[in-house]
């Protein structure tokens, strides 16, 4: 029954975001094209004969438009969650979300799906297809244990747009919290080969960052390795945690600013 009503929701934010027709397709076409463009840093680098270790540039882009695709799906889907939230509590009109008669959360989640982050995913899928022509895949077994990573990768970013929205609920001055969120899944941009040890541990099995891009474009280009699949526990870990969090700090609430 939810998932219907969450599919209606969508329907209806889509149908809310053509009605300003020039509006929706200028801020779709602006972020399509930022993140067609956002592979010219990468181009610049190999051009002058610096690489990733171990990364061709179209295995690179591959993964970086890996990240954008995940990126973008979880900001369709919770970007907007944050500011919704941090909007109701500095305002003071939570009250109103806590009066209807579904869960705070899930009205939350379901009025504020974000359809103009749609250019984020559709530009990240443009680059990976224009990659993937350029330096293949490791085989249809590395392919589906990208899309399960992939999957991963999204619940986690997921995890971590609800953990910086409950933080919201107590940390009401900082405008910020969107930034902290990007800076912690920007690892996953990157192939997890160029940290150190410890460092790669921790962003593929405590925060999983690394699922939101590097893992599932290293099982997708190279390979899979089983450890990789370990990740996903993490993944599903922040998710749950980031839902009982929110849910968890709005009983901190008490009305204008917290």
């Amino acid at each position: 029954m939810r998932f219907k009503v969450y599919l209606a929701c969508i329907k209806t934010a889509f149908v809310r975001a053509t009605a300003y027709r020039t509006d929706f397709l200028l801020s779709t076409i602006i972020t399509l094209l930022s993140n067609i463009l956002f592979p010219i840093v990468t181009i610049v680098i190999y051009a002058n004969g610096l690489e990733f270790p171990g990364w061709t540039m179209w295995e690179v882009l591959a993964l970086q438009s890996i990240f954008s695709m995940s990126n973008g799906i979880a900001s369709m889907c919770l970007s907007s969650v944050l500011w919704a939230t941090m909007d109701h509590v500095r305002g003071g009109s939570f009250e109103t979300v806590l009066l209807k008669p579904v869960s705070p959360l899930f009205y939350i989640v379901t009025t504020n799906f974000s359809p103009s982050q749609v250019g984020l995913f559709v530009g990240g899928l443009v680059v990976l297809i224009v990659s993937l022509i350029n330096t293949g895949v490791s085989g249809i077994w590395g392919a589906l244990g990208a899309f399960v990573l992939f999957i991963g990768g999204i619940v986690a970013s997921a995890g971590f747009y609800l953990i910086m929205a409950a933080i919201s609920f107590i940390w009401v001055g900082n405008s910020r919290l969107d930034e902290i969120s990007s800076s912690i899944t920007s690892f996953g941009n990157y192939p997890i080969g160029i940290f150190s040890k410890g460092l790669g541990i921790v962003i593929s099995f405590v925060v999983p960052a690394a699922m939101i891009g590097s893992l599932p474009a290293q099982v997708l280009l190279k390979g899979a390795e089983p450890l990789y699949f370990l990740g996903l526990i993490p993944c599903g870990l922040v998710f749950v945690f980031g839902i009982w969090i929110y849910n968890r700090m709005i009983r901190r609430y008490e009305g204008v600013g917290g």
